[in-house]
């Protein structure tokens, strides 16, 4: 766990079922938002291909490469279905009022 969080975003820049591209660190990052209102944060590329991951639709959970169509656990980052085989790196996320920290590295 990180004790460093940074700014990212504000809960208002968020719609639930969407996600939204983010930097931390000079990384981009995909803040998922899901339907049910649970935040998630990974590193903003399929490892598969290099393509962004907030291209890409949220459904129970995952989101879907929109590219090839590899799909990856929000929570863990694991890849769940090929043509991914490696997971995505996953970040700390907190709400603290309005705004949204993720942490650094």
């Amino acid at each position: 766990m990180s004790d460093t969080f940074v700014k990212v975003a504000t809960v208002a820049d968020l719609v639930p079922g969407e996600s939204l591209e983010v930097e931390v660190d000079g990384t981009s990052v995909c803040l998922a938002l899901t339907e049910d209102g649970s935040l998630y944060a990974l590193r903003n590329n399929c490892s598969h291909e290099d393509f962004p991951l907030t291209e890409g639709a949220i459904e129970d959970g995952t989101i879907e490469c929109a590219w090839h169509g590899a799909r990856f656990d929000l929570a863990t980052g694991e890849a769940l279905s090929l043509p991914a085989i490696r997971p995505v790196k996953t970040y700390e996320v907190r709400v603290d009022g309005d705004d949204i920290l993720v942490a650094t590295d």
